[in-house]
């Protein structure tokens, strides 16, 4: 085996682990999924049937990755997050039967290599979550969010922008729409809302 598994996790047989992946205390792995090499998944964290996970992706404790949600590379989901799977949520339908899985469509959240979801965040299917964004602790997520920005509140919304680091970008004096990062003086350019790599 090239991966680890705690006695008291719950992995299904047809799930697939990548190498070197780690799955702690009371997790479980359902049906179908697909977790890349060197990721982590926390105590008591949920990742739903046929969910897809890059590598070197990290939940942390008690995350909730429903199905069909979708996961880049190095992507950081933190503690308590919840990825949504169901846009109009029902436990019965209007003759008041109790729905089953047929009865619904799941859709999902996809989140793009880098990303970070701060802990006790929820995002709120279906949603995608851009590269190298960042969802602060206990936002609210209820629309895409684009590559490399901050966002927060309850809806959550864009305040800033961050680069490959995590740390906020500052603007440079006398070049208005080009961003540094104060960390690694790495240049992004922002166009129409939209922020890429120099």
């Amino acid at each position: 085996m090239k991966y680890r598994v705690q006695p008291s996790a719950q992995v299904d047989e047809t799930a697939e682990i990548g190498a070197g992946s780690s799955v702690w205390d009371l997790a479980q792995i359902r049906e179908g999924a697909r977790l890349g090499e060197g990721c982590v998944i926390g105590r008591g964290a949920y990742v739903g049937t046929g969910v897809h996970m890059g590598d070197n992706c990290k939940l942390q404790n008690y995350a909730l990755v429903y199905e069909p949600a979708e996961l880049g590379d190095g992507v950081f989901i933190g503690p308590a997050v919840v990825l949504t799977n169901d846009h109009n949520p029902r436990s019965v339908d209007p003759e008041g039967k109790q729905k089953r899985g047929g009865d619904w469509e799941a859709v999902g959240v996809k989140i793009a290599d880098g990303a970070s979801i701060g802990a006790r965040s929820v995002c709120v299917a279906p949603v995608s979550i851009g590269r190298w964004s960042m969802v602060a602790a206990g936002a609210v997520v209820t629309k895409d969010v684009p590559d490399f920005a901050l966002v927060v509140g309850v809806p959550a919304r864009r305040i800033g922008w961050v680069g490959r680091a995590g740390v906020r970008l500052t603007e440079r004096e006398g070049e208005p729409g080009v961003w540094e990062c104060p960390e690694t003086g790495a240049l992004y350019e922002e166009k129409d809302g939209v922020l890429t790599e120099r």
